[in-house]
């Protein structure tokens, strides 16, 4: 075979099914509810100290591991929001986003031949970030709530978020070569929030097994109905073995800014500083300064978020169910994971190319959060963080879809 082809590893996933609907939406103007984008303003005050200090010419390198106004606030707010003590020297690494944040923290922490518990539905880069440290994934399965009945034409279907793993399945996955678990709560694309039950019964087996736990916090702020944030670092014994990844992107809607952050015990911090230095060197210095002032804000501006980002996952719900969709109805995040079963269609890349190409609504195709594509066939998954007429406009052009029933 031809040298002059990608690498191995690189035939082992494909480009990100998100992104390439997001394309698709372009190609065919349709209204985006695939990408997890918010297409409405940041803070005003979050984008006015980002201008404040590109004009104050903070414009060169940061340290590397990040600038001290930001690795501070990152530490003084996870202390005082969860009680769990961090200094920021010895524990705050500031990345380019969450994503550059986990794919740092897994190829410092990582070898080859070590095994990595991703739970699935999952966000799509899991499954690569293993394979690119040179792990092999082993998946455990959220099980979805029992589906109603078969939908009648005219009628609709909410179900609750509570996707749930069987903690024997769990437990099966863990072995010698296990060297870390990955946590997504809540969860991208199921809304799925942790309990700390199950927390702890994922805490005891990687205390069991000497595993570190790799949580995935970006929408910690982005939780409904009175339901808490536990973070996994809060779990007795577990401040000592995780890595706690966190951003900007969605609580301030800033997803182009790319300032994302790790909160790693000492011990693992220097070996993702190394790997995060020769990977990005840096976040961008002006924003990281705005950062600081973003995680500044009054606890008022977080309870506000929630309840407008549960606002809008109940207009987006109702829309769905009265177009006949299933809808898995989301406890924290903002994405809704649906049913398409009432539309006849072969799988979920069918129907979904048919949603953007001839309804002009672009969502993203359940099989890309599976390992199993199977897993993923009847269901497609929608964005809420949008603007009221973006989702007006949504509405509007799905009333030209038909479910096979009424056809």
């Amino acid at each position: 075979m031809s040298k002059l082809t990608g690498s191995h590893k690189a035939t082992q996933f494909t480009e990100s099914v998100i992104r390439e609907m997001t394309r698709l939406n372009e190609l065919y103007g349709g209204v985006n509810l695939s990408q997890g984008f918010p297409d409405f303003p940041a803070p005003a005050a979050v984008k006015q100290a980002a201008c404040a200090a590109i004009q104050a010419d903070i414009n060169q390198y940061a340290v590397t591991w990040g600038a001290r106004p930001l690795r501070e606030a990152v530490a003084r707010e996870f202390t005082r929001r969860y009680g769990v003590p961090v200094v920021a020297d010895d524990q705050v690494t500031i990345c380019c986003g969450s994503t550059e944040a986990m794919m740092s923290t897994m190829m410092a922490l990582i070898d080859p031949g070590d095994e990595v518990v991703i739970f699935e539905p999952f966000y799509e880069n899991y499954g690569p970030d293993a394979i690119l440290s040179g792990a092999s994934p082993r998946y455990v399965t959220l099980h979805e709530p029992a589906a109603s009945t078969a939908l009648q034409a005219g009628s609709s279907s909410s179900l609750s978020a509570g996707w749930s793993f069987d903690p024997g399945e769990l437990a099966a996955a863990f072995n010698p070569r296990t060297r870390a678990v990955i946590i997504n709560t809540p969860n991208n694309p199921t809304g799925k929030v942790f309990t700390r039950e199950e927390l702890e019964t994922i805490a005891a087996l990687c205390r069991k097994w000497d595993v570190v736990a790799i949580s995935d916090e970006i929408y910690e702020h982005i939780i409904y109905d009175g339901r808490p944030h536990v973070p996994m670092a809060a779990i007795d014994g577990m401040a000592e073995r995780t890595v706690t990844i966190n951003g900007l992107s969605k609580t301030y809607s800033v997803t182009g800014w790319r300032v994302g952050w790790t909160i790693s015990p000492p011990s693992l911090t220097g070996a993702i500083r190394k790997v995060h230095d020769f990977l990005t060197v840096g976040a961008a210095a002006p924003l990281q300064e705005a950062g600081a002032v973003a995680l500044g804000m009054a606890d008022d501006y977080y309870r506000k978020l929630a309840a407008d980002y549960q606002r809008r996952r109940d207009v987006l719900v109702d829309i769905l169910e009265r177009h006949y969709f299933t809808c898995y109805r989301p406890d924290g995040a903002y994405s809704i994971m649906t049913d398409i079963g009432a539309f006849g269609f072969g799988d979920d890349i069918e129907f979904a190319r048919y949603l953007v190409r001839d309804i002009g609504v672009a969502a993203v195709p359940g099989s890309s959060f599976y390992s199993n594509a199977a897993l993923g066939r009847t269901k497609l998954r929608f964005c809420f963080c949008k603007r009221d007429e973006t989702l007006s406009e949504a509405d509007q052009r799905l009333e030209k879809l038909v479910p096979a029933a009424i056809r």
